[in-house]
């Protein structure tokens, strides 16, 4: 992906560990909106192979030992986001907005569930 110039986005994440689940939308979202134009690659930890070293081409150089991690490379291979827990999409997006030299957003709209009402009395007329 780098020899190729794109940005990457990284996302380490484990299979049984709840908050890489509940991460899992927010690297669905960066996919949506950037999926043409970057390289998305979820990594498991548990296909990491244990070394004493590693080379800055394979994913555990950059593996902090946390679950959910996020890296964002640069066209250039550099890091420009390297954060571990529930990073929010709107700092993911900033990020890559200033990659591809995009518009700040003017606001930021928080994810929120929308209400959830059980039982409407008016759909059982």
């Amino acid at each position: 992906s780098l020899a190729e110039h794109k940005p990457v986005f990284l996302a380490f994440y484990l299979d049984d560990s709840s908050d890489s689940k509940r991460y899992a939308i927010s690297i669905s979202r960066v996919q949506e909106f950037y999926g043409k134009v970057a390289e998305i690659i979820p990594i498991s930890v548990d296909s990491i192979p244990f070394k004493e070293a590693y080379d800055p081409t394979e994913p555990g150089y950059y593996y902090s030992g946390s679950v959910p991690q996020v890296l964002v490379f640069n066209q250039s291979g550099e890091v420009v986001l390297n954060k571990k827990g529930q990073v929010p999409f709107e700092e993911i997006d900033d990020e890559f907005r200033k990659i591809f030299n995009l518009l700040p957003r003017t606001e930021t709209a928080k994810l929120q569930r929308r209400a959830f009402n059980e039982f409407s009395s008016e759909l059982a007329q």
